[in-house]
Order: structure tokens, then sequence, then C-alpha cells
């Protein structure tokens, strides 16, 4: 996994995640909620697996003809990563350090 702080769409991705950690979110829900494009939601979806830290799934349509969707939610891990990076970058914009930095 990266060292890198996560890009700002990445920690707005995480946040959404995180308003509800255990539940199943379609891509396309994700893209019209955070107004974020198919080109930018994508690919942090397909990073964000790739690592680990979401799980991801196939669901049979409910009408007939349609295509199965892909729904993603956090893996254990990826909770807890997430929960890190989103309070990270909340004290990084902030301005203000975490207690373990402030103590250093």
């Amino acid at each position: 996994m990266s060292n890198r702080q996560p890009s700002a769409q990445t920690i707005h991705v995480l946040s959404a995640f995180l308003d509800s950690p255990n539940n199943w979110l379609y891509g396309y829900d994700l893209s019209k909620r955070l107004g974020l494009s198919s080109g930018t939601l994508y690919p942090i979806l397909m990073r964000l697996t790739d690592r680990g830290q979401l799980e991801t799934r196939w669901v049979q349509p409910d009408t007939p003809g349609r295509p199965p969707r892909h729904i993603y939610r956090l893996s254990n891990d990826g909770r807890t990563w997430a929960v890190g990076a989103v309070a990270d970058d909340l004290h990084k914009s902030r301005g203000t350090l975490r207690p373990a930095e402030a103590t250093a």
C-alpha cells in the first residue's frame, strides 16, 4: 500500500463509504451523489479494490435484460484505513496536530 496521501477525490469517496460503512454501494449512485465523473470515480474504486480496501461483488438486475452491476463496500482493513485517512485529511485541512503528534 502506498504511503502517499489520498487525493481529495479519494477522501471524498472514502467519506461516502464511511457514512454507511456496512452498506454496499453502487458506483453509479456514488458518482451522482458525489458529483464525480465515471472517469474519476471508477479508477479510484478499482485502485481501492486492488489494495484490498474495498470488497466488491456482482448483483443480478431486478429487471430482465439488464446487465449485472458491481457494488462496493469497505473491507475491514479498508474501514480502519479510511477512518485514519479521512481524519488525517481533516486535521491537515484545519492545520491542527493529531494528539500523538502534539506530544512528539
